[in-house]
């Protein structure tokens, strides 16, 4: 019932020409996504990178967001702490939640360098940040004198990596933690590399009691452990072994696979049908997407509303990318072949278990049982994903809906002709079209 947006992209602000403003442009844009149901932004790192032009994931000093000129200027490129402070209002006064983008590994952009008397190797690690607040040396840097283990976990870019075990830079986490939530309002966090630093710091900063508003206050946690289902799985056991399972990863396998349906010539639609993503097997701790600032290269490319609307119709919780919304104009507000009238779908309609009516290596197709609470009712769908590049496509299947009415909601594909209705036999069986390269979800007509 949540929709998610990672609200930037890659260099944005130097692309649109917003340096320094770019808290400014999405507070432009919160009215508007909060009426097409974005529930929650995904803001990047808020705080002082190596300078003022980084993106935030090399982290100088925490807690200078914007305002202590150094580092070649006072703002960061996202802007200051107010324009920061008036974006979370905002997005709350439209209902919008916002996660805090955590890179607590590895920092950069040191002051002097020092040689480490453990391993006798010089690393730039001497940090004198001018908010005052956590000032740091060789001892707060793999390796330290509170470790045994040289580094915990993998070590990124040859950055130097935090070791959270050290006492000061434990207690630093947790204040720069505790700013977010307390001070700021930020209502979860998206924990960046996860592999590179131990799960249980991720455990003991999303099971901290914040204080919200004068109440005790729950996080939403999602980390980025960019790896496969297996791994993935192993992680989620482990670090919600300690949080009463409030924490989530990003399923890079499902995304993978969808890169696949998008981009792979021919791909056999059958491979959706496994157990090779995170949502199959645990979709209460999977955050679905379909690309990320990260993906560079690997963007999907070609007929990109296929993913968009398995992720929307399926379980998990669904992140849409801003630029693919914005800059690719897949967003198509107003219109049913868009991520707009997605996301009106999952809010209103995606409910209960998903089971698999049809699948084979061109076609696909899926029911959403629906689910009714005091609180929600959502009566469920039909889905129908057809690969095929040069005609509509459809079979007759078995739904759990006998003498029913269905109406197209949303579609998109090579051909965008309104999907006719259906009404399903005394035993629930009808059959549901798609069109070529495209998508059709249908909904359920009580009258």
């Amino acid at each position: 019932m949540a929709v998610m947006m990672q609200a930037f992209y890659w260099d944005a602000p130097q692309q649109e020409k917003q340096e320094g403003n770019w808290w400014n442009v999405i507070g432009e844009h919160v009215e508007a996504l909060s009426k097409s149901g974005i529930s929650a932004l995904w803001l990047p790192p808020v705080s002082k990178g190596y300078d003022n032009r980084s993106m935030g994931y090399d982290p100088y000093d925490y807690f200078d967001l914007g305002d202590y000129d150094q580092k070649g200027g006072a703002k960061t490129l996202w802007g200051n702490r107010a324009e920061l402070e008036a974006l979370i209002a905002k997005a709350h006064d439209n209902k919008i939640g916002l996660y805090a983008d955590m890179v607590i590994n590895h920092n950069s952009g040191a002051d002097e360098e020092e040689v480490n008397p453990l391993d006798g190797q010089k690393r730039w690690t001497k940090f004198n940040p001018k908010s005052g607040k956590f000032p740091r040396d060789w001892n707060s840097f793999h390796p330290s004198r509170f470790e045994q283990v040289m580094v915990e976990g993998e070590n990124f870019a040859g950055f130097p990596h935090l070791c959270h075990r050290n006492p000061d830079v434990y207690k630093a986490m947790f204040d720069y933690a505790r700013m977010l939530i307390e001070e700021l309002g930020f209502d979860g966090f998206r924990f960046d590399f996860a592999k590179g630093f131990g799960s249980w710091m991720i455990g003991v900063l999303s099971k901290y009691r914040y204080v919200k508003d004068g109440q005790e206050f729950t996080p939403f946690v999602v980390a980025e452990l960019w790896s496969g289902t297996e791994e993935i799985n192993e992680w989620i056991d482990r670090v919600n072994g300690m949080t009463d399972n409030q924490i989530s990863c990003f399923d890079f396998p499902l995304r993978y696979k969808l890169k696949d349906v998008c981009d792979t010539p021919n791909y056999d639609l059958r491979n959706l049908t496994d157990e090779g993503a995170v949502v199959a097997k645990r979709p209460m701790h999977a955050t679905t997407f379909v690309d990320n600032h990260d993906m560079g290269d690997n963007a999907i490319v070609n007929d990109k509303m296929l993913a968009y609307s398995f992720i929307l119709v399926h379980e998990g919780y669904p992140c849409i990318f801003w630029y693919d919304y914005f800059n690719n104009g897949l967003g198509r507000g107003g219109t049913p072949n868009g991520i707009d009238a997605l996301i009106a779908v999952h809010h209103t309609h995606a409910g209960g278990d998903s089971q698999i009516l049809h699948a084979d290596p061109d076609l696909y197709i899926m029911q959403r049982v629906g689910y009714k609470s005091d609180v929600v009712d959502q009566p469920g769908l039909v889905y129908v994903l057809n690969n095929l590049g040069d005609k509509w496509s459809g079979t007759s299947v078995k739904t759990k809906w006998p003498n029913q009415k269905f109406r197209p909601v949303a579609w998109d594909g090579h051909d965008t002709a309104h999907p006719d209705e259906r009404t399903t036999d005394a035993e629930g069986n009808a059959e549901f079209p798609a069109p070529p390269r495209g998508f059709a979800v249908y909904v359920p007509v009580f009258e």
